[in-house]
């Protein structure tokens, strides 16, 4: 699957603020809509409010946010005044109030009303929050009897005391009732809008609020990051193991061994890269587990700290900065390296991402399974170096790499060290042996490029098969070691080359697809010995309506989804249909309704979709190619891009017969709409159902219901209207004596300019011996005497 990108819609995100961000003390709250004045229903209501009322959340909907329900016999109506003039004027208002219960009995409440705004700065909403303060004006009460208590008491003879302790309380107590107003409006907002926010919150669209240093997870950038990162993995993984097994100590042609060489450009450039990589990460946002994408920073730290950090700070280490501290490196040091490989976890996470592409996963495939054979070759060589550095000269005839020294004629050999550079690296200094009382060295043997050619033909040869014994295990190491390879080939077949011939089948589905149906097509003339003119006409249509819809069905594929984003796709695939003004007056309801049952269909050339007398079940829309009308072999009409055909007699349930044949000219694509399901839908819409029927015969091209009147008129120009359009309009713009001859009673009139065309519709309008029932204009029709600027008229 391609990468997740998330939830990235724009939201409206204020009652996710309001009700899940809201402190559980100020959790008792309704939301009352701005826009109905006098009453103002409550929309929303917390779990907080009806558990204080007692109400549950479907006796408040639509009762007023003023929240009447709650009055009673000690309500104070100045207040209650006071609310609904705050209300009216959409202004923020605070009180405290004596309001009831559900269950009759009654409590303090510290109401606040607050007007919410939309990004037009109109108030849309009221938040109206009640906060149960009775215990409070308890404590409160309770304070003022004892003071008064005290002072019948005491008597005169400590006045200061009374007058120093009344003081202190009612100090103490508006303090506290102060304090207490000013944290609980506090808490609130910075409970609900931040700490930092605007002191009313708005509902409206919230804008992503995204830092310019913040990366989009399915950003271009990123996904050119993410292959070059996969490219420098590659690298890591196949460099580090060749490092650790074969460069350690290299080869000479010669038989000699040399240290190897500081780090290359590209070795630095990979450590750069994963460096970078972790400092990008850092800032790149990531998908929650609900589907939404983050982009707070101080998240997406906690995210990769919690998560990929620790992998990609072990593949990042620099160990390469040894070689600038003259650090001697040995196989210790080489070994640590392949904690790199850690980075193909990342891989194998990626991967899914481009799963898609068919191409792109068989070629990670391959170059997986290529990545396995190579390091099954490094471990190959360094089981057969080991074998000789660990076992005494007799014995190492029977290696694997002993074998192959022989019969490349450079047998390996003991010599000493004298002459060797002082900084020389050991391949395995343990290992090494005194003769003499001198360091000796594993000498000649073949080169590292025979080593690791015939290492890695070892290795395909197992995994793809069983060997071929030229290059054998004799030890028991090396045994071991054929037996897991074996295993490991047997796991690869399975995994990656089944995954190779599914991702090949996928590739050519759409091919396969199509040849099958035209084997069963073939298939299906040959067993019903169809007449050959009926096969060619089958496979052309077969064929034309493959290269349209590439086998795709749309019904099929959209069924899954929602009924608005059906509708929605509908709206565009059929939105030329949908734009002719016979639809201009429907609702946008209607609109997706109609597009649900728009379906398309096809007719090759010479194809009837219509014979006369047929019953007629759709009206049609020519999207594209030509078509004629016929009675009787009598061309009556020519249909082109953009004509619709049918009836104009919908509402009845009645059998409607077609008056004439419609036959294809060329391969047409058409759309229509059944009548069945159209009658369904303009009984949904009858206040639309009565102008579509007004409008469809103005905007029918060829009404086919059968009596409708369709007999052409003589339409003979004589003489001295030929001369009145000449003398009118110029010699130039009609083509004089050049009717052509449709049909005995039907002359075609050829104009060559637009403004022309346009008079001749009004000129026949005096003719009143000549019977104008339609005139059609095509453009751009291909006949003998037109070309590509000329318009035909047709008197009928």
């Amino acid at each position: 699957m391609p990468v997740m990108r998330g939830l990235i819609a724009p939201q409206n995100t204020f009652l996710d603020t309001i009700a899940t961000r809201f402190d559980g003390t100020h959790s008792n709250f309704v939301l009352g809509n701005a826009q109905v004045k006098s009453l103002y229903p409550i929309v929303y209501c917390s779990d907080g409010f009806c558990d204080l009322t007692g109400f549950a959340r479907g006796e408040l909907m639509q009762k007023s946010c003023m929240c009447h329900f709650l009055y009673g016999a000690e309500t104070s109506d100045r207040l209650t005044l006071q609310m609904q003039k705050a209300l009216d004027e959409r202004r923020e208002f605070k009180t405290e109030i004596i309001l009831y219960k559900k269950s009759g009995s009654q409590f303090w409440c510290l109401l606040d009303i607050v007007p919410i705004k939309n990004e037009k700065s109109e108030v849309v909403l009221f938040l109206v929050s009640h906060k149960d303060i009775t215990e409070n004006k308890k404590d409160q009460d309770h304070g003022n009897d004892s003071e008064t208590a005290g002072h019948n008491v005491t008597g005169s003879g400590c006045s200061m005391e009374r007058r120093r302790s009344r003081a202190v309380l009612y100090q103490l107590s508006g303090h506290l009732q102060k304090q207490d107003k000013a944290k609980s409006k506090l808490k609130i907002n910075n409970s609900v809008l931040g700490a930092n926010a605007n002191p009313v919150p708005e509902y409206k669209v919230a804008d992503i609020q995204k830092s310019r240093f913040i990366l989009l997870h399915y950003g271009a950038f990123k996904a050119g990051w993410d292959w070059l990162i996969l490219l420098a993995t590659f690298y890591v993984a196949i460099t580090v193991p060749y490092n650790v097994c074969f460069t350690a100590v290299e080869i000479r042609e010669d038989g000699g061994s040399a240290a190897r060489n500081p780090p290359s450009v590209s070795d630095i450039l990979v450590e750069i890269l994963f460096i970078i990589d972790i400092a990008l990460n850092f800032r790149t946002t990531y998908v929650s587990t609900s589907g939404q994408v983050v982009y707070d920073a101080r998240s997406i730290c906690i995210h990769y700290v919690t998560s990929w950090l620790f992998v990609d700070l072990i593949a990042a280490l620099p160990f390469d900065l040894l070689y600038a501290f003259n650090i001697s490196v040995n196989f210790g040091v080489h070994l640590l390296k392949t904690v790199r490989l850690l980075r193909l976890l990342r891989l194998l996470q990626k991967l899914d991402r481009y799963s898609q592409y068919s191409a792109v996963v068989l070629t990670l495939l391959m170059s997986t399974f290529a990545l396995l054979a190579h390091w099954m070759a490094c471990v190959w060589y360094f089981i057969g170096r080991s074998e000789i550095e660990s076992n005494s000269p007799s014995s190492w005839d029977i290696g694997w790499l002993h074998e192959l020294a022989k019969r490349l004629g450079t047998p390996y050999f003991l010599g000493t060290m004298a002459g060797r550079p002082a900084n020389y690296n050991h391949w395995n200094a343990s290992e090494s042996e005194h003769l003499n009382g001198s360091l000796t060295m594993l000498g000649g043997g073949p080169s590292v490029r025979s080593s690791y050619v015939t290492s890695l033909y070892f290795a395909l040869s197992s995994l793809t098969s069983v060997g071929f014994g030229n290059v054998s295990a004799n030890t028991d190491s090396e045994k071991i070691f054929s037996i897991c390879t074996m295993l490991i080939g047997a796991l690869m077949h399975a995994v990656v080359f089944g995954n190779v011939t599914a991702i090949i089948q996928r590739m050519y589905s759409r091919r396969s697809l199509y040849h099958t149906r035209t084997k069963d097509l073939k298939d299906f003339i040959r067993v019903h010995r169809l007449p050959k003119a009926l096969e060619q006409r089958m496979m052309e249509c077969f064929q034309t309506t493959w290269s349209v819809n590439n086998g795709i069905d749309v019904s099929e594929l959209l069924k899954d989804f929602p009924d608005e984003l059906r509708a929605d796709i509908a709206m565009h695939l059929n939105k030329e249909l949908l734009q002719l003004s016979l639809f201009e007056s429907a609702s946008r309801g209607c609109l997706r309704s109609l597009s649900l049952i728009i379906k398309t269909s096809f007719c090759a050339p010479g194809e009837f979709l219509i014979r006369q007398g047929d019953a007629l079940q759709a009206i049609y829309f020519v999207c594209s190619g030509s078509m004629e009308v016929l009675k009787d072999n009598t061309v009556l009409a020519i249909l082109g891009r953009g004509d619709l055909i049918g009836s104009d007699c919908l509402t009845q349930e009645e059998v409607i017969k077609t008056n004439a044949c419609v036959k294809a000219l060329t391969y047409c694509d058409l759309q229509y709409i059944s009548l069945k399901g159209l009658r369904e839908v303009l009984c949904l819409y009858p206040d639309y159902a009565q102008k579509f029927i007004t409008e469809i015969q103005h905007d029918l091209t060829y009404n086919l219901r059968e009596g409708h009147t369709t007999e052409a008129e003589i339409c003979i120009w004589p003489r001295a209207y030929w001369d009145l359009f000449i003398l009118c309009y110029g010699a130039t713009r009609f083509l004089r004596n050049t009717c052509l001859k449709v049909c005995p009673r039907q002359r075609v009139l050829i104009c060559r300019s637009r403004k022309s065309c346009h008079h001749l519709s009004l000129i026949c309008c005096y003719f009143r011996d000549i019977r104008i029932i339609n005139l059609i204009v095509y453009t751009r029709i291909k006949c003998r005497y037109a070309n590509a600027d000329t318009w035909i008229f047709v008197c009928m």
